[in-house]
């Protein structure tokens, strides 16, 4: 069985619906992840993802920020929302496919939202900042306490964090600045080595291979000046590496009309 997973932070799932439903026609992935939803769950779109095809839906929100959201072609028999950093804010959301799913059953989708971190890479000087560092803390400490990874698992998710050298249009010059710090990337890589985690696309496209899925609203041409970064990652518990096939980084979907700053990547596995 094949199965493909895709995440996506889309960046208001209202305003960019017709986005992902076409997406969703022309690739058929058999899981969808969206982070940064920014919509509340009684305004979360359910009847058009349903007409797509995904009628399995797991979603939290808030209006106009943050929000995670899972919706499948396969069924699912349970989900949870944590609270991380004991803030109800919507930033992670989990389900695991039932017998109804074939040889996927029993693997765990875990979705997460990292916070950005904002401008300044100070956790003294900046909230936003201390609180992303507190966030990869608890993620630490819910893998350590769960352990996610000991189960099929996939986690994927907007990180907010590109952690290899090539995973940035400059290394050098992005190295103080939000999400390429050592302190980030430093935890991150240990998060992921120490937890049982495998990285799909490293994996698959090893570096110097430079590999963005994020490209700034700010850039006039972001495709001349392509000054991207990976922050949206897909992790395998080990027991689901040797089913890794493929993985794809839909660049073209930055260029699209009013588009997320994001690009869906999507991974393929053979179970």
């Amino acid at each position: 069985m094949k199965l493909d997973v895709t995440t996506w932070n889309i960046n208001s799932v209202r305003l960019r619906i017709g986005l992902v439903t076409e997406f969703l026609k022309n690739h058929r992935p058999d899981i969808l992840c969206l982070q940064e939803t920014k919509t509340p769950d009684e305004q979360f779109p359910t009847k058009a993802f349903a007409e797509a095809g995904y009628a399995h839906q797991a979603f939290i929100g808030n209006k106009g920020y943050n929000g995670v959201a899972i919706v499948s072609r396969l069924p699912f028999c349970e989900k949870e929302a944590m609270a991380m950093c004991e803030r109800n804010d919507a930033r992670h959301m989990s389900v695991v496919l039932d017998a109804g799913a074939g040889a996927a059953a029993g693997i765990a989708i875990h979705n997460f939202y990292i916070p950005a971190g904002g401008d300044i890479a100070d956790p003294e000087a900046n909230p936003k900042f201390a609180h992303k560092l507190q966030f990869l803390d608890a993620l630490g400490a819910w893998g350590v306490a769960k352990n996610p990874s000991g189960r099929p698992s996939i986690l994927v998710g907007d990180l907010n964090i590109a952690p290899y050298e090539h995973d940035v249009w400059s290394h050098k010059q992005l190295l103080d600045v939000v999400s390429h710090t050592p302190i980030e990337t430093d935890t991150l890589e240990r998060l992921r080595s120490e937890l049982g985690w495998t990285d799909a696309a490293r994996t698959l496209k090893p570096e110097p291979e430079k590999l963005y899925s994020w490209w700034s609203y700010r850039a006039a041409d972001w495709q001349a000046s392509n000054r991207g970064r990976r922050l949206d990652h897909i992790w395998l518990s080990d027991g689901l590496k040797p089913t890794l096939r493929d993985l794809e980084f839909l660049r073209e979907a930055r260029g699209w009309e009013r588009p997320s700053d994001h690009v869906p990547v999507t991974v393929s596995l053979e179970l």
